[in-house]
């Protein structure tokens, strides 16, 4: 398929799905762009919408999300929770999730969202099971070390998913760190017999997988 093409049936699958994000979650995402030097950080509504339907389908209760960035799939995900349900969404930058408190606020969805600040290594290691989902959007090079504490917290039949697992195609012929590593990491999970996986070329690629 041409690359126009391909961009063309990208732009159509968003058209659809425009109607399914609610204003606020649209105003976040318009904040985002403009008020911060990586908006590309932030994912794109025909995920936020895949998120919510996995979160829906699980279904989940306890959902752990670990890069929040400002806040834009957390509040997707939390919108698909039932009243008692939870997101446990991580991250290192106060400045990023700022943004994400002032929305939350605003959603009615917004205080099913726990924010833990600080190292994710940390926060992860001090968290204790069993979550329904999980959503990892970090540093990439991390990326292993999170897959393998996600299995531990995760309940069997519970979701694993990670974003950027094509990382801009680069996984085709990587040449640092982050490629490298996601490139070894999806192989890993493919061949890995505690899950069953598929990888999506969603956007810039979501490794949805299911715990055993």
């Amino acid at each position: 398929m041409k690359n126009d093409s391909f961009h063309a049936l990208s732009e159509y699958a968003l058209e659809l799905v425009r109607g399914a994000e609610p204003p606020l979650l649209a105003a976040l995402a318009e904040e985002t762009r403009r008020a911060t030097s990586r908006p590309g950080m932030m994912i794109g509504p025909v995920e936020g919408a895949l998120l919510r339907l996995l979160v829906q389908l699980a279904p989940a209760r306890r959902v752990l999300e670990i890069g929040t960035f400002t806040g834009y799939s957390a509040l997707w995900m939390a919108s698909g929770l039932p009243p008692d349900g939870r997101v446990v969404s991580c991250d290192v930058s106060e400045e990023w999730t700022s943004i994400a408190r002032r929305y939350w606020e605003q959603s009615p969805d917004g205080g099913k969202i726990e924010l833990r600040l600080g190292p994710a290594a940390a926060t992860l290691a001090a968290l204790v099971g069993p979550f329904d989902l999980a959503f990892i959007d970090a540093d990439k090079e991390s990326y292993p070390a999170y897959w393998e504490r996600c299995l531990e917290l995760v309940r069997p039949g519970g979701l694993i998913v990670l974003d950027n697992a094509l990382w801009g195609g680069t996984v085709l012929a990587p040449d640092d760190e982050a490629s490298r590593t996601l490139a070894a990491l999806n192989r890993r999970i493919a061949a890995d017999s505690r899950v069953a996986a598929v990888l999506l070329t969603v956007r810039d690629g979501m490794m949805v997988t299911r715990k055993r």
